[in-house]
């Protein structure tokens, strides 16, 4: 998802964690941030409450989905309803048999959508009227915003097991997952002080703060985000500047910008004044795959894992 400009999917970002946030707190309805998840049913039809706190009716199980959501098109791959998906969109390239298309990720459009005839459409956001436009046509559309927590993940995961007729595997990857963090969780060496960190989201210094999923997942293992207090308007993607990073001096510095921008250790070390890092002195410049960092679906136990195999043999003074 990072082959479009940088600042672009920051902003994105920012307008997900935001409208996430606004459907957070538990009111009389119950909504919550990914939405409420209801009794296992006896069969179709079914009704979710999603991100946005609307009631999605499905009438009976798809069989032609498309999913206009990276994280959501590895997690529906990942439950086994992969077969019912027909098309997803441009960003979608994890895993390798999804069939992407040039459906944007962006800027849905419903007519482009509406030609697969789609019984089930998943995104991520709404930028305009795109689902009373689909629910116009009879086409049920739901939205699952950017996760800001691990739970949201698994309710996002268990919504669509629901929906898709596949909850029982969704149950399970969920004890999965949740059993190989907290394998990889324990295998961390507890460090004291806790090491500090910068991640890295593109070549123009954006990062995340602890406030966003990224950070959420940084703070399982115990790491101090440089990028906290810099963020002044609690905007969760704040924009650091190179004194400031120097002035801090992270121990660690994590890449999440190897595809978009090229970034590497070798980059990072060219960079005026970087050198004196103890991140590049110390050899511990991190590259992460830029997909694998930002998605919040399944590969979130391979990003924690790159996480914690960096620090668990790292001797931080």
């Amino acid at each position: 998802m990072f082959d479009r400009s940088r600042l672009a999917l920051v902003a994105l970002a920012a307008l997900l964690a935001l409208a996430a946030a606004a459907c957070s707190s538990s009111g009389a309805d119950g909504i919550a941030t990914s939405g409420t998840v209801p009794e296992a049913p006896a069969s179709f039809p079914v009704t979710i409450t999603d991100s946005s706190g609307v009631d999605v009716v499905i009438d009976a199980m798809p069989r032609r989905i498309i999913s206009i959501s990276p994280a959501s098109t590895e997690i529906l791959f990942a439950i086994g309803a992969g077969d019912q998906v027909i098309a997803v969109d441009e960003f979608s390239d994890h895993p390798p048999e999804a069939p992407t298309t040039d459906l944007s990720g962006f800027e849905p459009n419903v007519e482009a959508i509406a030609t697969f005839e789609p019984d089930l459409v998943i995104m991520s956001f709404d930028p305009g009227d795109v689902v009373s436009a689909l629910t116009a046509l009879d086409i049920p559309a739901m939205q699952h915003f950017s996760a800001n927590t691990l739970d949201d993940t698994y309710a996002q995961m268990e919504q669509l097991g629901i929906v898709t007729g596949h909850r029982d595997e969704a149950a399970a990857l969920e004890v999965q997952m949740r059993a190989d963090l907290d394998d990889l969780a324990a295998a961390t060496t507890d460090l004291d002080p806790a090491p500090t960190y910068y991640h890295e989201l593109d070549d123009t210094l954006f990062s995340a703060t602890s406030a966003t999923f990224i950070g959420s997942v940084y703070s399982m293992a115990g790491l101090v985000n440089i990028a906290d207090e810099a963020d002044v308007d609690g905007f969760g993607f704040p924009q650091l500047s190179v004194e400031y990073i120097l002035e801090q001096d992270p121990d660690f510095i994590f890449l999440a910008d190897t595809k978009c921008c090229g970034q590497d250790a070798s980059t990072v070390a060219a960079r005026p004044g970087w050198d004196e890092l103890t991140a590049v002195r110390e050899g511990r410049v991190i590259e992460l795959d830029d997909d694998i960092a930002s998605r919040w679906g399944p590969r979130i136990v391979e990003f924690f894992a790159t996480i914690t195999d960096a620090i668990t043999p790292a001797e931080v003074n």
